[in-house]
């Protein structure tokens, strides 16, 4: 092979072809992996929020933790912030189930609640929706329970309708505790017995289980009347009055059943039975109806 001459140029490099270089394998032209549809603009997905939403929530706290009170406006905003995103991955209200609640309560409870449709549900404060469930008269207690992505479930135990207060001019439903329930119209309540009288609300809790067991007096009575805030007067709807001791009303009952079972006292219809004296039942038959005097008969006729 001839040596090279001193000072001859170098022979020009052909030109490349101007080509663009191939992707690697296995990856998009932009870097990402093959095969993954990219993220849709303008949207992200509930898991993704999720993991967001918690180290948004941990910084917040930890902003809180380190300022004091002065960032707890800081970290409401947040909350704020991050909830709406919930509600945008579609973890928002769109039901409520009622449960344990009679069809006239249903509408009371729901109001109480304060929801509202499209509400964020994530966030929500479930104490306070029981905090005013319960203030209700209906209810006894509550329990809220959250069930993602969009309902709420109001559980509750409703007070049993008892009897109907009459006192002042006024009438009220009440519970089996006497305890009034405000929600609940009276006139909606025919079968319920009366109770009448000052104190007779929170009197009739102890003597109404002792009516109850017994069926022919149970059944008899119009009204439970309290008399002098110490004693009990019991109306029949045939117009006779059983008169009860101020104490030991189960026992002067449980006589009157026995007088009842012999003689059928119930079904005579008598003015007054005065139980008021433990060794003596005093019985005061109704009177008689005067008889009714004919008009005397005209001349001719």
């Amino acid at each position: 092979m001839p040596a090279a001459v001193r000072g001859a140029r170098r022979a020009d490099a052909k030109p490349r072809a101007n080509i663009a270089a191939a992707p690697a394998r296995g990856r998009t032209p932009a870097g990402r992996p093959s095969g993954k549809a990219a993220p849709t603009r303008g949207g992200i997905s509930p898991k993704l929020t999720l993991a967001i939403a918690g180290v948004v929530l941990v910084a917040g706290v930890g902003v809180a933790l380190a300022t004091g009170h002065r960032g707890e406006r800081l970290v409401y905003g947040i909350q704020q912030g991050v909830y709406n995103q919930f509600a945008a991955a579609g973890f928002r209200l769109r039901k409520v189930h009622v449960q344990g609640a009679s069809a006239m309560a249903q509408a009371d409870v729901l109001k109480a609640a304060g929801l509202y449709k499209d509400q964020p549900l994530i966030g929500m404060d479930l104490a306070a929706v029981k905090a005013n469930v319960e203030k209700v008269g209906w209810v006894k207690e509550a329990r809220i329970i959250r069930l993602l992505p969009d309902t709420l479930v109001i559980a509750v135990t409703e007070r049993d309708a008892q009897a109907v207060w009459q006192h002042a001019g006024r009438s009220y439903v009440i519970d089996r505790k006497g305890h009034i329930i405000p929600e609940a119209d009276p006139m909606k309540f025919p079968d319920l017995p009366l109770v009448v009288g000052e104190g007779a609300n929170d009197a009739a809790a102890a003597l109404m289980p002792e009516i109850q067991q017994r069926p022919r007096l149970r059944d008899r009575i119009e009204a439970l009347v309290r008399v002098d805030a110490r004693r009990w007067d019991l109306r029949l709807k045939d117009g006779s009055i059983i008169q009860l001791p101020a104490m030991n009303e189960g026992q002067a009952l449980m006589q009157l059943d026995q007088l009842d079972a012999r003689e059928h006292l119930l079904d005579l219809g008598f003015e007054r039975v005065d139980l008021r004296d433990p060794d003596m039942i005093a019985v005061r038959p109704r009177a008689a109806a005067p008889p009714q005097q004919q008009q005397p008969v005209a001349d001719g006729v």
